[in-house]
């Protein structure tokens, strides 16, 4: 609310919006939902959301995050610590590759060929 001298009330509750925090591993997903200050980044949305107490293995100062699968990377988008949330976003934190994406294929690859016979 504005007073006479066009300031704002301290007493006025600060506006909010809806986002979520999400992590999962192959044994368990969570997904947080939480109700974060506009201006809220997506870093500080996951320290808010405490998703790390839950996931020992969470480093929120070095695991990568994105928004709906979209990394936060600092190329194509903002890093964490610098991407402002809007309603509705869900800030994902990414664990690390267990095996490259193209040894995977091959290792698939070679199980679904039969042997060649000569």
């Amino acid at each position: 609310m504005v007073s006479e001298d066009n300031s704002f009330d301290d007493d006025q509750p600060e506006s909010l919006i809806k986002v979520e925090v999400a992590y999962a591993t192959p044994q368990r997903q969570l997904i947080v939902p939480l109700n974060v200050p506009v201006g809220t980044t997506a870093f500080e949305a996951v320290k808010r959301s405490n998703i790390a107490s839950e996931f020992s293995e969470i480093d929120i100062d070095k695991d990568p995050m994105g928004i709906f699968s979209k990394p936060l990377d600092g190329k194509g988008r903002p890093k964490p610590d610098e991407y402002v949330m809007s309603a509705g976003d869900r800030v994902e934190i990414y664990r690390p590759l267990l095996i490259d994406p193209k040894a995977a294929r091959l290792d698939r690859a070679k199980v679904s060929k039969p042997a060649k016979k000569k």
